[in-house]
């Protein structure tokens, strides 16, 4: 039949309904002629676009394949029947489609993209990083040729080049979300999480409702430190039906969290499609099931799993480590984390930064409960490795910004410079090193009725950066002190708002966010009514306790024994100061004093902050509000000396984290312990 008037009229009909989308009136449209004996190849190849638009597979392949029949020389044919072909997971045969259309039209760079993305398919970085390359020659203003070059990349794990190409992409095309989204991985992947972050922000500018950008920000956010806005963001996205990645990374806090019943009742829907994301569910799921203690059900879906691809086969055998482990099988779950290892050191490169770093921090937890403490440690310091390419640290910068903030927060700021006008009571301070007992005196408190715990919470140091500048340097420190009041009464009402918000009841309001020892002079300046507790601990067991546990947010100076030393070496020099210059100086809170006296060290805190004794307060343990910390088993039971001197068995690998410390410390928390119940 020839390309008739009446015919002519109808294909240009058709197109035009698929430049609109309307892909079912297009079937309706071609299907009579189509079956009618319709010779004309256009028709078929316009039906089949219409079909792969509506996802109808089979249908598009029987349309394309008619094409075929009748212009098995057409380029364009063979570029769609490539695509069928990939649609329906025969990758090999499409490639040869593709690479037929590619000969046919070597100036289009059409087939060379399509090539490039099935070779990515078939396992091929390199081959699909070498078409993309040419179809970007061919094309250069082509957002999806660069695109395309991008995910070859970082399929090659080149990750600095593929955030270039992805870069390109929006370049030419700034409201493209998924070109932003993959900048993000990228960064992600170079260990630039604040560059992560802005991609992400980027890419939910250009699409607001794009479930994978919001989903991504969180899981970046949750690794930074804002746990609690992560958990938001992730609540919101995991409601939509199609955010089922957003509910397994909120399965995946709650899990981190001790929360698994929440997680259970995410990971107990339908589990995704995608195979990849299916695996991760299930060993999610597993991990819920254990916690839970029903152990034959997750080593049954451990089962099911099989064999699975390399790169999740470390976290399948920490998993089963988990059951063994319950089960009371000590031989099968040390077999099981040697398979770990194994698998490790195989594939390690291959997985993502986060999965690597955590397999590296359980199987250390792993060895270390069998008192395996080489093999543990070096886990640790592998895993902290890891973490230090993400997170540098300088000591120089540091030491900078400390001397800054003794030298223009001097006493005579403090005490004769401007201030708020505000004496508000409710703000109370928890400062002090990680993993110095910071949480436990925030649960003491928070028990008592007229108090809040409000957790680690970040507004306090955002404030400081709002008013000295982004950078976390000497001129920030320089900036913040030198406000004038009414500067001061600005910030003040700003956060107070904020404050009061969290608990309007409340007399007292609890931040132990253990940062906020850098911003002690502002608190001094902005918020003079506040009050300042610093919990301290024997710095070898704070420091070997910050070691051996994964921290989220940002502790750069935890991935180096000897920067760690160093840090609290400063960190001490810095408190020491505020001790001395603050006008009304905080309240130094051993972690030792609660285990020798829990009822005059209560009776010493409650009166510091202004609140009356209250029996709740000696019950902390009971409380069921969540703590988003570490400590969150600590803390769930009575006071206890379990975790004083636990640094000893440790003391030859922690030499270089020693050898930073003051020369002089004393005795132990152990021996201060003995020491103060001998004198009772």
């Amino acid at each position: 039949m020839d390309n008739t008037p009446d015919l002519s009229a109808t294909l240009a009909q058709a197109e035009a309904l698929y430049a609109r989308g309307a892909f079912a009136e297009m079937v309706a449209l071609l299907a009579a002629i189509a079956t009618a004996g319709q010779s004309n190849a256009s028709v078929f190849r316009l039906l089949a676009m219409a079909q792969l638009g509506l996802g109808a597979t089979a249908d598009c392949l029987a349309a394309v394949e008619e094409a075929v029949q009748r212009a098995p020389d057409d380029p364009q044919v063979a570029l769609l029947y490539g695509t069928a072909l990939q649609t329906a997971g025969r990758i090999a045969d499409a490639v040869q489609q593709y690479r037929r259309a590619a000969e046919a039209v070597p100036q289009d760079p059409a087939p060379l993209v399509n090539w490039a993305v099935a070779q990515i398919a078939l396992g091929d970085a390199r081959g699909a990083v070498q078409l993309a390359k040419k179809a970007v020659s061919l094309a250069p203003q082509m957002p999806h040729a660069h695109y395309v070059s991008g995910q070859a990349l970082l399929a090659a794990g080149r990750w600095a080049e593929a955030r270039d190409a992805f870069r390109r992409v929006t370049d030419i095309n700034p409201r493209f979300p998924d070109g932003w989204l993959n900048v993000g991985i990228a960064e992600y992947r170079l260990g630039r999480m604040d560059a992560a972050q802005a991609a992400m922000r980027a890419a939910l500018q250009a699409d607001p409702g794009n479930v994978k950008a919001a989903g991504n920000l969180a899981v970046f956010m949750r690794l930074t430190g804002g746990s609690e806005e992560a958990e938001q963001i992730l609540r919101r996205v995991a409601a939509r039906p199609e955010a089922t990645d957003a509910r397994l990374s909120l399965a995946s806090i709650l899990l981190q969290d001790d929360r698994h019943e929440e997680a259970l009742a995410l990971l107990e829907s339908e589990q995704p499609a995608d195979p990849g994301l299916a695996i991760s569910w299930q060993m999610q799921h597993a991990l819920a099931l254990v916690m839970k203690g029903q152990t034959a059900r997750s080593r049954a879906m451990l089962d099911a799993i099989g064999s699975p691809p390399a790169i999740y086969a470390p976290m399948l055998s920490l998993r089963r480590v988990l059951v063994a482990v319950a089960e009371g099988d000590t031989a099968a779950a040390r077999a099981y984390a040697q398979e770990a290892e194994i698998a490790l050191r195989r594939y390690g490169q291959e997985m993502l930064p986060e999965n690597q770093i955590m397999t590296h921090f359980d199987l250390a937890k792993f060895w270390s409960q069998y008192d395996e403490r080489d093999r543990a440690f070096g886990f640790w310091v592998q895993g902290h490795a890891l973490l230090r390419r993400l997170q540098p640290f300088s000591r120089g910068s540091f030491r900078a910004f400390v001397t800054a903030s003794i030298s223009d927060f001097s006493r005579r700021r403090l005490h004769e410079g401007p201030i708020a006008s505000n004496r508000d009571t409710a703000p109370v301070f928890i400062v002090g090193m990680p993993r110095s007992g910071t949480t436990l005196a925030e649960q003491v408190l928070g028990a008592h009725p007229a108090a809040h715990a409000a957790g680690e919470r970040l507004a306090l140091g955002r404030m400081f950066h709002a008013l000295g500048g982004d950078r976390h340097d000497a001129a920030g420190v320089r900036r913040v002190a030198g406000l004038d009041t009414a500067a001061l009464d600005a910030a003040a009402a700003r956060y107070l708002e904020e404050l009061h918000a969290l608990a309007p009841g409340a007399e007292r309001i609890v931040d132990k966010m253990t940062g906020n020892a850098l911003y002690v002079g502002l608190i001094a300046t902005m918020l003079p009514g506040a009050r300042i507790i610093h919990c301290v601990r024997d710095p070898r067991d704070t420091g070997f306790s910050i070691f051996t546990y994964r921290f989220y947010g940002e502790h750069p100076y935890a991935h180096d024994l000897g920067d760690l030393g160093w840090y609290m070496r400063q960190h001490a020099r810095l408190m020491a100061h505020w001790h001395e210059a603050l006008p009304t100086p905080p309240l130094l809170l051993p972690l030792v004093d609660w285990v020798a006296d829990f009822q005059g060290t209560l009776a010493r805190v409650l009166e510091y902050v202004g609140l009356p004794p209250d029996p709740a307060c000696e019950r902390f343990f009971e409380q069921d509000g969540p703590v988003r910390t570490v400590s969150r088993q600590q803390v769930r039971e009575p006071i206890n000396a379990r975790g004083l001197g636990r640094w000893k068995p440790y003391a030859s690998q922690l030499a270089p984290m020693i050898a930073e410390l003051p020369k002089t410390l004393g005795p132990s928390d152990d021996e201060l312990l003995r020491a103060r119940l001998q004198n009772r």
